[in-house]
């Protein structure tokens, strides 16, 4: 099996320390950088190019669900795994909602953690037990905001801040009705009734302020 490379994101030395000796235990997995905020997690993973990236979200400066944006902006397929001391259904989907692969709390066991990092790898979506609890217990979960594209997130969230679909269109370069098509797939996704009901979808799923 072809050894997984990995980048290494939080801002615990002692809490890096402590996943690096889990990790390094485990065949076929290395840790190949560290870094312990958002802008060099972006710098390592431009410099190492790893297999997955294991991301916190509070770190200094943007934090990491912006360090998760960023680098997929670098790489539209990197594969990124938050690990996070939020316990929040609302953190887990909005990880998921910026591109993140899959999110574990920090409160899982290990092996949890290794097991998110082989479904990751196998194109699957991963997420701990406790965040498959919280998401099962809320409507959100139903809504399947993860199944969305990243063109579809973002024509969702430009509706949700009460742009028309001329107004996307004109926003992304692209046609009117290549946003309806667009619109009418989310809808579908969502299970939505109308418009109005995907911008209370998109408010609860944390993809835009609410109001």
């Amino acid at each position: 099996m072809a050894e997984i490379r990995i980048l290494l994101a939080d801002d615990h030395p002692i809490v890096r320390e402590g996943y690096l000796r889990l990790l390094e235990r485990q065949p076929g997995l290395t840790v190949v950088a560290l870094a312990g905020d958002g802008e060099a997690a972006l710098a390592a993973f431009a410099e190492y190019a790893p297999d997955i990236v294991l991301m916190d979200l509070s770190m200094p400066g943007a934090g990491g669900l912006a360090a998760v944006e960023a680098i997929l902006a670098l790489d539209p397929n990197a594969r990124i795994l938050v690990v996070s001391m939020h316990q929040g259904a609302i953190f887990a989907q909005k990880a998921i909602a910026a591109g993140a692969r899959g999110f574990v709390s920090k409160s899982s066991p290990p092996e949890e953690l290794i097991g998110a990092i082989a479904s990751v790898m196998s194109g699957r979506r991963a997420l701990s037990g406790d965040m498959a609890q919280e998401l099962a217990q809320t409507s959100l979960g139903h809504d399947d905001i993860a199944a969305l594209t990243r063109r579809e997130r973002e024509i969702l969230q430009l509706l949700a801040r009460g742009m028309s679909g001329r107004a996307i269109a004109k926003n992304l370069g692209l046609s009117a009705k290549t946003i309806q098509n667009n619109l009418s797939q989310v809808r579908a996704k969502l299970h939505a009734s109308g418009d109005a009901d995907l911008v209370l979808k998109a408010q609860r799923a944390g993809l835009t302020p609410p109001g």
